[in-house]
């Protein structure tokens, strides 16, 4: 399902460009246009979910195909082995600017793992 308001969902099919990492079935990998680190990557499913508090209704199997393909995503990106962060932004108050579920995957010298540090 997708909403034709939703720039993700566009990008999805392909109506709007970007810079397309990978791609299957269910999910999208493509180049943020603001990176934050040297590797910033959007992870994106086709389906059109607002945001990580809907996803109860998504089947298992949905979910666990999401995180195999950020693990194959950071493989591709030859970043699985060194490290690499994965972000969600859930809400306004969270940080979210569109609302179609996706998470950055993050990687690079610039990456560190203090929860208080500014990205």
């Amino acid at each position: 399902m997708s909403n034709e308001n939703c720039l993700f969902c566009r990008i999805a099919s392909g109506e709007s460009p970007a810079d397309l990492i990978a791609e299957n079935e269910d999910f999208i990998a493509i180049r943020d246009i603001y990176p934050k680190a040297p590797t910033h990557i959007l992870v994106i499913p086709r389906r059109h979910i607002d945001t990580l508090n809907e996803i109860g209704g998504a089947d298992p199997e949905f979910c666990r195909g999401m995180l195999q393909f950020m693990v194959e995503v950071a493989g591709k990106l030859g970043v699985k082995e060194s490290g690499y962060r994965v972000i969600n932004n859930v809400g306004r108050g969270g940080g979210q600017v569109i609302f179609h579920l996706h998470w950055h995957l993050l990687a690079g010298k610039s990456v560190g793992f203090n929860m208080g540090e500014d990205l």
